[in-house]
C-alpha cells in the first residue's frame, strides 16, 4: 500500500462522514498531482462508512489498544472453545459482555448522545470483531456496521457444559395449520344471503305487528259496543243475568291491551343485528 493510499485511509474513515465526499475528492486529486495514478484510483475507489461504522474507526483509530484488547480476548474464547470448559467459558463470557460495554461507552465518550440503533449497532460490531477474524482485520476502516450471526469464532452455548447444568433445546413449536381462505365470491354470496334473510325476518315482524295492532283496535271497538248495548238492555230479562254487579265489572276503559312493538322500537335491534352480519 503507498503512503498516498494509507494516509488518505487513515484521514478519510477518522474524519465525520458528512465530509467524507469533498475530502476523497480533494485526496484524489493530490495524488494524481503527485503522479501517482494507481493510489488516486484506489483511493476514489473507497467508501463513505455508515455513521455507526464510523464510530468504531475513529475508536480504532483513536486508541491502537482496543485492537490488542478484542485480538486478546478472541484469542483465549477460540482457544476455550473446544477444551469445554464450563467455568472457564463462563468466565470468558463475561469479560467478552464487560469489554464490549467498556469499548462502546469509550466509543461515544466525546460526541453528543447517539440514536439508540447507532449505539447498538456500535456494540455488535464490537462483539463481531471477537468472533469473526474479517470483521476484526477491517477495524479502522469499516464501511458499515457488523453483526455475528453465531457462527466463526463463538462460545458453545448448546449441548452439555462441563461442570455446568446440561443445556436443553427448547421444543420446536407446532405451527398450526392455516384454515384454506374461503374465496372472495362465495364470501360475498353468503353476505348477502344473510342480508336478505334478516330483511324477510323485519318484513314479517312488521306484517305480524300491524296484524295485530288491527286485531287489537277491532277487538277494543266489539268490547266498547257490546258494553254500551250491555249497559242499554240492562234490564231486559232476555239481554243480560240479572245477578251481575254491573259496577264491579271490567269497563273498557280499564282495558290494557297487550303492547306491540312498533317499527321505531325494532329499529336500534335491527341495525345492530346488520352490524353483526357485516
Amino acid at each position: 500500500m503507498s503512503d498516498l493510499l494509507a494516509e488518505a485511509k487513515a484521514e478519510l474513515y477518522r474524519a465525520d462522514p458528512d465530509d467524507f465526499m469533498s475530502r476523497r475528492a480533494e485526496l484524489v486529486a493530490r495524488a494524481r498531482e503527485a503522479g501517482d495514478a494507481a493510489a488516486a484510483k484506489q483511493i476514489g475507489a473507497l467508501r463513505k462508512p455508515t455513521r455507526s461504522a464510523w464510530v468504531v474507526n475513529r475508536l480504532v483509530r483513536a486508541d491502537p489498544e482496543v485492537t490488542t484488547r478484542l485480538a486478546g480476548l478472541a484469542a483465549e474464547l477460540r482457544d476455550a472453545g473446544p477444551s469445554m470448559d464450563g467455568g472457564r467459558i463462563r468466565e470468558l463470557t463475561a469479560a467478552r459482555a464487560r469489554l464490549v460495554d467498556e469499548l462502546t461507552r469509550q466509543a461515544f465518550d466525546d460526541l453528543p448522545a447517539p440514536p439508540a440503533a447507532v449505539r447498538e449497532e456500535v456494540t455488535a460490531t464490537l462483539d463481531a470483531a471477537l468472533a469473526d477474524p474479517e470483521v476484526a482485520a477491517n477495524l479502522g476502516t469499516l464501511v458499515r456496521a457488523a453483526h455475528w450471526a453465531g457462527f466463526g469464532l463463538a462460545v458453545p452455548i448448546s449441548g452439555p457444559i462441563p461442570g455446568g447444568a446440561p443445556a436443553q433445546a427448547p421444543p420446536a413449536a407446532k405451527t398450526p395449520k392455516p384454515a384454506p381462505a374461503e374465496p372472495s365470491a362465495e364470501r360475498e354470496r353468503r353476505h348477502r344471503e344473510k342480508i336478505m334473510e334478516a330483511e324477510r325476518a323485519v318484513a314479517e315482524a312488521d306484517r305480524a305487528a300491524d296484524a295485530a295492532n288491527a286485531a287489537e283496535q277491532h277487538l277494543a271497538d266489539t268490547v266498547r259496543r257490546l258494553e254500551a248495548e250491555l249497559r242499554r238492555r240492562g234490564g231486559d230479562p232476555e239481554g243480560v243475568d240479572g245477578t251481575i254487579d254491573w259496577s264491579r265489572t271490567l269497563s273498557v276503559d280499564d282495558y290494557e291491551p297487550p303492547r306491540y312493538e312498533s317499527n321505531e322500537d325494532r329499529r336500534p335491534r335491527a341495525v345492530d343485528f346488520f352490524r353483526r352480519i357485516g
